[in-house]
């Protein structure tokens, strides 16, 4: 190769290496981070679609397990997840169990709550309670006393006493079932919703909150069809004693004052019996 022509190569060469380092425009970095922007986002659709969506307790109605204020993770994918606008549901890693807590839907008309599945025209709001009987279950609650197949449910205590937002002392009692343990509470001066006796329908669930005189749960709206169960509650990832609305969140003397005095460290992280 001549010396002419070695030149001409290393110059191609440059050329096009100044090329390759040409900064992009303004408009195609825009397009880039909208790009990525566009994926995260889809990302996080997906996983909240299909894997864990976030919650917040709204109410008292599962003292003591959960507070209100609590933020917790619901995990989609264990009774198998239900495809958006079909009826198909995914495998499931295990079917609903007596203990669990989870969060479904309900239907809402005014003040009055249904099965979704009952009443599919109203619109759907989502609640937090524990399964307490499964398909083929015989359920029963009598002065506050939950009976499953003719057996009350394994309780023990009082052990304390616990008070509730609006003052009331409750006493709490530790309820057991299928190995799992956990708090109830128990209003001594209300009788509190009753249940006559009543055998669970195939692909429902009676659920109740664990704040056993102050939930409205199965006992006065019926049981719940497996496809308005979202899935179990797993864990919590943040609790406030926060009741504000949104608009107070903008005024930063209210983060000041959540962050140093009302945000439950300690719950953070914590599993749900």
């Amino acid at each position: 190769m001549s010396a002419t022509d070695d030149e001409r190569t290393r110059s191609r060469v440059s050329v096009e290496g100044e090329a390759e380092d040409v900064p992009k425009s303004w408009l195609g970095r825009q397009l880039e981070g909208a790009n990525t922007l566009f994926f995260a986002v889809l990302v996080a659709l997906a996983i909240r679609a299909f894997v864990i969506e976030p919650f917040r307790i709204p109410s008292g109605s599962m003292l003591p397990t959960l507070l209100i204020g609590d933020h917790l993770f619901v995990n989609k994918f264990v009774y198998g997840v239900k495809l958006p606008f079909t009826g198909v549901r995914l495998p499931k890693l295990r079917d609903p169990e007596r203990g669990d807590v989870v969060v479904f839907t309900v239907a809402r008309d005014g003040t009055a709550i249904h099965p979704t599945d009952r009443r599919p025209e109203l619109p759907r709001e989502e609640f937090v309670k524990r399964i307490v009987a499964v398909p083929g279950d015989t359920v029963t609650v009598v002065q506050g006393i939950l009976q499953v197949n003719g057996e009350p449910v394994e309780r023990a205590g009082p052990d304390g006493d616990w008070e509730d937002e609006a003052g009331r002392q409750l006493a709490r009692y530790t309820e057991s079932v299928d190995g799992r343990h956990y708090g109830v509470l128990d209003d001594r001066l209300l009788v509190g919703l009753q249940q006559r006796p009543v055998t669970i329908e195939p692909d429902r669930y009676f659920l109740m909150g664990d704040n056993r005189d102050h939930s409205n749960d199965s006992r006065n709206w019926g049981t719940v069809h497996i496809d308005q169960l979202k899935g179990p509650a797993f864990v919590l990832y943040w609790s406030w004693n926060y009741t504000g609305g949104w608009l107070e969140l903008v005024n930063p003397l209210t983060w000041i004052r959540l962050l140093t005095s009302e945000t439950r460290w300690d719950r953070i992280g914590a599993g749900i019996d």
